[in-house]
């Protein structure tokens, strides 16, 4: 059988469209990450959209938005190394490490953080 070249580019094209937008586009499960937020004490340090001891989740998603990729890094390692960061009162103190080994709990969480 024999495909023209439109034929098979239009194949090809299909496909990258699916292949990434099932990747880009998986939703974050809100619920589940502010669950884990809520079993790790989270929300002891930060809100949503106002200033506690840490930052409010929108001002991290502020500060990283079009750096996604560097804000999950640095979420990344914040939450499963536990190193020293700076509270809003300019003191320092030990990042909690998160309770889970899970790396799509942890990833979820972090989306769900950035998309605020």
């Amino acid at each position: 059988m024999k495909f023209s070249f439109a034929r098979t580019s239009l194949f090809a094209a299909t496909a990258a469209i699916f292949v990434f937008s099932t990747a880009a586009g998986a939703a974050v499960d809100e619920e589940a990450a502010k669950a884990l937020a809520k079993k790790n004490d989270c929300f002891k340090c930060h809100a949503i959209d106002k200033t506690k001891k840490g930052p409010a989740y929108k001002k991290i998603a502020t500060k990283y938005k079009g750096k996604e990729a560097e804000g999950e890094a640095k979420m990344i390692k914040n939450i499963t190394t536990g190193p020293k960061v700076k509270l809003e009162d300019g003191t320092e103190e030990d990042h909690k490490i998160i309770d889970t080994k899970d790396k799509a709990e942890i990833k979820n969480l972090i989306d769900w953080i950035l998309a605020r």
